[in-house]
């Protein structure tokens, strides 16, 4: 895996926590409504996936996932990055939202390396 500086795995983790907590917030949101749940569902757990394993190569903490977990999770956070990049395209230069999807992305697209490098 590329290195990285301190800052940007800091912001990286960050990232990906708030993804996951608002994915989470998501979740229970719409099992109250009586939603189709499965797609926040599984980009949810697939964010806790690559969080936990961009944990586990910067911070040394363990991760536990199998191939079976690993690459469905990459598979999902690689589907999740065009429609960031849309987001990217249409936000100001100097706008918060802007500002937060470039975190985004580059937290997704290091999760997925670290995933990747599982798999070799």
């Amino acid at each position: 895996m590329k290195i990285v500086s301190r800052q940007v795995q800091e912001l990286s983790i960050a990232s990906l926590e708030s993804t996951y907590m608002k994915l989470s917030n998501a979740y229970e949101s719409m099992t109250k409504k009586g939603s189709n749940t499965t797609l926040v569902l599984k980009r949810r757990d697939a964010i806790n996936v690559g969080l936990e394993s961009l944990r586990d190569v910067w911070y040394d903490v363990d991760f536990f996932y199998d191939e079976e977990a690993i690459l469905p999770s990459k598979d999902i956070l690689q589907s999740m990055i065009p429609s960031i990049e849309k987001q990217l395209a249409k936000a100001g230069d100097s706008s918060s939202q802007k500002t937060l999807n470039t975190r985004r992305l580059t937290a997704l697209k290091l999760a997925i390396e670290s995933l990747e490098d599982r798999l070799i």
